[in-house]
This record gives structure tokens, sequence and C-alpha cells, in this order.
């Protein structure tokens, strides 16, 4: 099978399509014939060598995945069977290839109504909305939410998500319209802190000074949850000594969640934006895109 990997940190070139053996699946895992790989701005960094989650190279990166059961050492899928799903996350997955093994516990059925290219865009950015909303938020109908960057992966998913829920959505965005936002404030022209107010939860995506200047619009006991400052422990006391709930979200494999993704994408509720497709041999190339910013949605390499 071929594989991309690289042998050194350095830019998007040092990835290389090579040849390899194809993986063989242990008991309670499959074997996926990958249709195409979503990618995420976390693996620009990592090739970059920006912190070492895989040790240092060689490694092959890449988790979001959909494709078709190969083999199967389990008794949940068969060959044949239409899955995706993000396995094993943060260690590595290798999948930036043309076969994965994988947990069967860390997949779900491909519904239908998602193309392989728009189910692997979902479980990176869904499962942190969905971690990050629903299991840490704890959002109910009613509730005031703001999403930071919702044109991106994981805020125009958790946009949708927040509207499913019954929340008040406000985002800040260049692009978010035609998602279901109540409020759409371009950061570009507005500071949010000066025309938002009462937010019972803040969904951080952005990083920088973003979660820091988000405590002057929480109302009294609200809640930021950040998927890029989890860490900081300065912002965690700023937070807590002004009586603001602080969590931070690192993402985690789960069907449960996956398969209430899929739910809300049967119902209507939920669709993936892909900004591009690029094919297996422009691995380099979607790199390039990622690192540019301002991404509208997702990008995804087809095999």
């Amino acid at each position: 099978m071929r594989i991309i990997t690289q042998h050194s940190y350095g830019g998007p070139d040092v990835l290389t399509v090579e040849d390899a053996p194809e993986p063989r699946p242990r008991p309670t895992e499959v074997l996926v014939r990958v249709e195409a790989i979503g990618l995420n701005p976390l693996e620009p960094r990592l090739r970059a060598g920006e912190f070492p989650l895989l040790g240092p190279p060689p490694f092959v990166l890449g988790w979001d995945i959909s494709g078709v059961v190969e083999t199967a050492q389990t008794w949940r899928f068969r060959p044949g069977d239409e899955v995706f799903g993000m396995p094993l996350f943060p260690r590595a997955a290798n999948g930036y290839a043309e076969f994965v093994a994988a947990p069967a516990l860390h997949l779900v059925r491909k519904p239908a109504s998602l193309s392989h290219v728009e189910a692997a865009a979902l479980p990176v950015v869904g499962l942190t909305a969905w971690q990050g909303l629903v299991d840490l938020g704890g959002v109910r109908a009613g509730d005031r939410v703001l999403v930071h960057g919702g044109g991106g992966g994981v805020g125009h998913v958790a946009i949708q998500l927040a509207k499913s829920l019954g929340a008040h959505v406000i985002t800040t965005a260049a692009d978010a319209f035609g998602l279901g936002a109540d409020e759409v404030i371009d950061y570009r022209a507005v500071d949010f802190t000066e025309v938002v107010s009462d937010v019972d939860l803040v969904l951080d995506t952005l990083g920088g000074d973003t979660a820091a200047r988000s405590l002057s619009v929480l109302r009294p006991g609200g809640h930021l949850v950040t998927a890029v400052a989890e860490e900081d422990e300065e912002l965690i006391a700023k937070f807590e000594a002004a009586g603001m709930r602080f969590s931070g979200i690192a993402v985690e494999p789960d069907p449960v969640a996956l398969r209430g993704l899929v739910a809300l994408v049967e119902r209507g509720e939920l669709r993936v934006r892909v900004q591009e497709t690029f094919p297996f041999e422009r691995i380099a190339d979607a790199h390039r895109v990622i690192e540019g910013g301002h991404l509208r949605g997702k990008v995804v390499l087809t095999v």
C-alpha cells in the first residue's frame, strides 16, 4: 500500500509518498480501505516539530478516515461495511495511508447521506464540538452560546450542534452565514467584547488572547470551554478568581458522540462544510492551504 510519511521535521515538502506493508488488524480491530482522509490544523504543527506528540520522525500523520471494511477481527463490522471515525487519537493512527487498522469501537457506520469526503471531514471537529458543548458544557435550550471561529472546522459544526440543542448562538467569524447562527459578528470590523454580554458558555477554538477577552462577556458563573488553551494555568486562575468555570478539552475517540452526530446529519440538522479536496499525492499542497489559515470548513484528501 501507499503511505504518506516524513523522515524529518520541516515544511510541507518533507511529506513523501512511499510504499509500506498493509497493517494487520488485531482482535477487536478492522482493516479499513481508506477512501478519504480529513486533515486538521494540528497536523502541520506536528509535521513541523512544534511539539513531539508522536515522537521523532519517521511517522505517519492522520486520524480522520472514512472507507470500507476490508477484513474484520470483530463482530461489530463485516467486510464491505462503510465506516468512519477518529481512531486512537492522540496515539498514532497512521491515517495518511491507503489502509488503516483501527479499533472497531473507534468507528461507526457511515450514513448514506454522507459522502466519504464529508464523513472524513467530521470526526475530529465533530467530536471536539460535541464533547465541548454536550459533555463538558451541558448546553441546554435557551442558553446563550458564543462560538469563536465559526467559519472553521470545529466552529461550523459547533454552531449547528448548539442550535440543535436549542441554544441562542452567537459567533465571531468572517463567514458563518447559512449555518444557523442567530448573530454573526465580523471580527475584522467589530470587537466582540463591545457587543456581546450575558453568555452562558463560550467555546474557544482560536487561542491567543481570545479566551482571556471572553471573560468579560460571560454571565456570572458562566463557562469557558477551550480546545486550544487547556493548560494555561494563569488563564485558569483568572477565570476561577472571577467565579467562572473553565474547562479545557482534548478530543477523544467516542462512538456514542459520533452516532449522535450521524443522527443530526440524518435529520438534516448538521452538514459538513468541505473547503477543498486534494488527491493523495498532493498532501504538501493540502498542508499549505491549512497553514494559510482562514479556513472555511475542512480540507480533505481523496485516496
